[in-house]
């Protein structure tokens, strides 16, 4: 007698204890962060320089900043991009917030608007955050004092924020918002149905004995690579208006091609796979993780892991 498929049955909003969901989540989501900052600081500094001026690829970004900054040189800008923890937090509660007012209606509807809505308000948080890490992240990257041209060589934290307030004023934090919200609403907009879309199938082919925890962990980072395939291009754009202080999306964009073409598009590519990846992975398991030891007592045993 053959036993009844499994349902791939998601963790709504209302099933969890919330004081132990953000509990649990804010101590995992820093310790995520930092795992994973290096090949963000690599990434960046890719898709900042032209043509390869000075790194010849990821690999070889990671010697170089190792060899003439020192491991502390991958972690440039760390403690303000870690105030993007609090943003995550935001970006979670719009999230489960959205999907539980869209109830009514399919999962890849609830997924895709909920995922959309959570980057628009996280992102009115981390931009600021971006643009003084990001300053922070070019400095020293050659290891003799030379830096990208339009990128001032500040010392500290507050020299950034200093600079960007006296030269720009408050739209200065906010260089590249729209390209932001352009990258970041539809990769999170299409990473929740594609995450969703491909952990179902898993469950569907899987042998009844793998757990649901270890088929989220290969949904996640597949869904991850999806998404960051189809934004990398405005990734990239967003990323110079931030650092270099372009003028718009579409100059910025036509720059890019005039210089290097459509292989341009694909620049840090590779660098943000590694950060994808393992961010997706960290994230899925982790927060797949939370949910479930967040579970209302009465529901521990109806929920399959």
């Amino acid at each position: 007698m053959t036993s009844p498929p499994r349902e791939a049955k998601i963790i709504e909003w209302d099933d969890m204890d919330k004081r132990k969901f953000y509990g649990f989540g804010f101590s995992i989501m820093m310790g995520i962060r930092a795992g994973i900052y290096p090949t963000i600081l690599v990434k960046t500094r890719l898709q900042v320089q032209k043509h390869d001026t000075f790194y010849k690829g990821t690999w070889d970004a990671f010697k170089k900043i190792i060899r003439y900054e020192g491991m502390r040189g991958l972690y440039r800008g760390f403690m303000v991009n870690a105030f993007t923890v609090f943003s995550g937090q935001c970006y979670i509660t719009t999230y489960e917030l959205t999907r539980t007012k869209l109830a009514h209606c399919s999962n890849f509807t609830r997924s895709f608007v909920a995922g959309g809505a959570a980057s628009l308000i996280a992102q009115s948080i981390t931009v600021p955050c971006d643009v003084v890490s990001q300053l922070l992240m070019m400095q020293g990257q050659t290891g003799d004092g030379r830096v990208i041209a339009g990128v001032s060589p500040v010392k500290k934290t507050f020299g950034v924020i200093q600079t960007i307030w006296v030269q720009e004023g408050v739209p200065g934090f906010y260089r590249g918002y729209l390209a932001s919200l352009l990258t970041f609403i539809p990769n999170s907009a299409l990473w929740w149905p594609f995450y969703h879309f491909y952990w179902q199938q898993l469950v569907s082919i899987a042998p009844s004995g793998v757990p649901f925890i270890a088929l989220q962990a290969v949904a996640g980072p597949a869904a991850g690579m999806t998404s960051a395939t189809l934004t990398n291009p405005m990734d990239i754009i967003r990323t110079r208006l931030q650092v270099t202080g372009g003028s718009t999306i579409i100059q910025t964009f036509v720059q890019l091609l005039k210089e290097e073409g459509l292989k341009g598009l694909t620049k840090g590519l590779t660098a943000r796979y590694l950060s994808t990846i393992p961010t997706s992975f960290m994230l899925t398991v982790s927060y797949e993780f939370i949910k479930r030891v967040s579970l209302k007592s009465h529901l521990l045993q109806e929920r399959e892991w």
